[in-house]
């Protein structure tokens, strides 16, 4: 097993975090605090810990792709983790960033689609780290219901 492998993907997982979280943070006790959200809004301390955890689960599916025997389906399994990562991303930036509730809740549905045809794929080649992202389309399935209500909550009234 190849543990600067693993080492480099919790740090791209990570990074990708990071990078999210440096979106997101500015915005939290300014734009966000002001929204209405629904009563199954976590606290605000609870999505860090989660992310972090999802990210390493993430980084440790992909490297047990990546240590699997070869395989022609490893290619596509590592094409989509990283368009799932991307979108991943580019949900904190859409929603934080640009304050874009409704364009997150059609980009949320896409990446929900990403992680579900990643899991699909790796369980072809290793099963077991298809059941490690289990948590992360569950976790997302919950920020996707989040995310609709947040919008819907926060919609502006059409005029009269």
């Amino acid at each position: 097993m190849n543990w600067i492998n693993l080492a480099a993907w919790i740090f791209l997982c990570l990074g990708v975090g990071a990078i999210g979280a440096r979106w997101t943070a500015p915005e939290i006790h300014t734009w966000y605090r002001g929204l209405r959200k629904p009563a199954f809004n976590p606290p605000d301390k609870v999505f860090g810990p989660v992310w972090t955890l999802l990210y390493i689960l993430m980084a440790v599916a992909v490297w047990r792709i990546d240590s699997a025997p070869p395989s022609e389906l490893k290619a596509v399994c590592h094409a989509l983790f990283v368009v799932q990562l991307a979108l991943n991303l580019a949900w904190s930036w859409i929603f934080f960033r640009r304050h874009a509730l409704g364009i997150a809740v059609i980009e949320m549905f896409f990446l929900w689609l990403a992680i579900a045809a990643t899991m699909g794929f790796f369980a072809l080649v290793d099963p077991f780290a298809a059941g490690l992202l289990i948590p992360y389309l569950a976790w997302v399935s919950f920020a996707f219901s989040l995310n609709a209500m947040i919008w819907r909550l926060n919609r502006a009234p059409k005029p009269a």
